[in-house]
């Protein structure tokens, strides 16, 4: 019984993304309006990340050793390696510090 509704299933979705693609494709020969608009921002979108991407290639490492920048304050070049610790933070019930001169 299940291996029929399998085969149904199946049939069914292949059934609709054929009937979509064929409607998609008589809609990308016909001279629209809203298909010439699609083509226009499709072709943006690609273009947008082709140039993303080669961006990527020539200036990501430069972009990566900004961020993760060695010094001497910690691992991102100005914040300290532990957070600090204070009294409400300390799970090991110490007594508060208390700054005397």
């Amino acid at each position: 019984m299940e291996e029929a509704w399998d085969f149904e299933f199946v049939s069914r979705v292949v059934d609709s993304l054929v009937s979509f693609l064929s409607e998609f494709v008589d809609d990308w020969l016909a001279n629209d309006m809203r298909v010439t608009v699609f083509k226009i921002l499709f072709s943006w979108l690609v273009f947008s990340l082709i140039a993303i991407h080669f961006a990527w290639k020539v200036y990501g490492s430069t972009v990566n050793d900004m961020y993760y920048r060695q010094g001497t304050g910690g691992q991102n070049g100005g914040t300290p390696d532990t957070a600090p610790h204070h009294g409400w933070d300390s799970a090991s019930g110490d007594a508060l510090k208390i700054h005397r001169d």
